[in-house]
């Protein structure tokens, strides 16, 4: 399956972007879909993924309370709600698909997407 993440931009310190990723097949929705980000310099990074179902969603502890997932099985699409954005949270952000569980690691993830940009500005 392929992946499509858009969305990212440049926002202040304390605003809110909304990461989408768009699936071209319709099995996406059979399988967990993660967030990932990737800081310049910095190892790839966990940010929260999605059951197949949209039932249960797990985060890291760095954005939990402050970003949201959520899935739209209908549209093929995966939904990243980022608020009170930090200077912290710039990096391309890459949505994953084909894992089994939320707790998957990234090896865990089949597909991958190209990524998409957020900046944070202090």
């Amino acid at each position: 399956v392929q992946l499509q993440a858009s969305g990212g931009g440049l926002v202040q310190a304390g605003g809110y972007l909304r990461l989408s990723c768009a699936a071209s097949e319709s099995t996406f929705s059979s399988y967990v879909t993660g967030w990932f980000r990737q800081a310049a310099g910095k190892a790839r990074e966990y940010v929260g993924a999605i059951s197949s179902s949209g039932v249960t969603t797990r985060y890291a502890e760095s954005v939990k309370g402050r970003f949201t997932i959520s899935r739209d099985n209908v549209k093929n699409t995966v939904y990243l709600q980022m608020n009170k954005l930090k200077p912290e949270d710039t990096a391309v952000y890459y949505c994953a698909s084909g894992a089994m569980t939320v707790v998957a690691g990234g090896n865990s993830y089949k597909s991958w997407g190209r990524g998409t940009l957020v900046t944070v500005s202090s």
